[in-house]
């Protein structure tokens, strides 16, 4: 994807696992671009989507169209905060998951970014042979399914805001005074350290 070959390589005699033991073992994903059905394990892409019917409301002759182009869910307080990305590497160390809510990730401002995903389960880890990573271009944002496995996105470009769809009570859980060895826990957020736990990391590969 040669749009974004201005993103720093990532230096790997760099890596070091914290100065706790040897390196650890590094898992390449290939980013693929967000399709509609790519994604469709994790959950539903939010944007322009014709082959949705219309909904039966006549305001406006017409000129107003509504789809319900997905199903958002939360137990709990739900707020949206704007989240301002700068570039970091590619580099996936802890995924999360939530079981009260839908989280939504809705670009402003059309600038690209990188997500990756696992499927929902019920154990403690994500399965890290199903980790998939997405380019999305801007255009559209993304709800996932409740307990979809996920990194918070990659920005592509610096100062790429995004509006997050999430309780309060997922937001919470990431607050400092909430964080307990590098791994955060609510009543909606389970975060894992993969690195710490399987000495394993992610790159993803644009």
């Amino acid at each position: 994807m040669a749009d974004y070959a201005e993103i720093d390589s990532i230096d790997e005699a760099a890596v070091r696992h914290e100065g706790r033991g040897p390196a650890p073992t590094i898992i390449t994903i290939p980013v693929q671009r967000a399709t509609a059905e790519k994604l469709a394990r994790y959950g539903t892409i939010l944007g322009a989507t014709p082959s949705v019917a219309p909904m039966p409301i006549d305001f406006y002759d017409g000129a107003v169209k509504v789809r319900r182009v997905a199903d958002f869910a939360a137990h709990g307080d739900v707020e949206m905060p704007i989240v301002t990305l700068q570039r970091r590497p590619l580099q996936v160390r802890w995924m999360e998951r939530h079981f009260k809510h839908t989280q939504g990730f809705i670009p402003l401002g059309g600038k690209p970014f990188v997500a990756c995903f696992a499927p929902p389960n019920d154990q403690d880890l994500p399965d890290l042979d199903a980790v998939e990573a997405f380019l999305f271009d801007g255009s559209a944002g993304f709800l996932m399914h409740i307990g979809t496995w996920h990194e918070f996105p990659f920005a592509l470009l610096d100062e790429t805001n995004l509006m997050i769809i999430l309780t309060r009570q997922a937001t919470d859980g990431l607050v400092r005074d909430n964080v307990i060895q590098d791994e955060a826990q609510s009543e909606d957020l389970d975060k894992k350290d993969l690195t710490k736990r399987l000495n394993v990391r992610l790159d993803l590969i644009v």
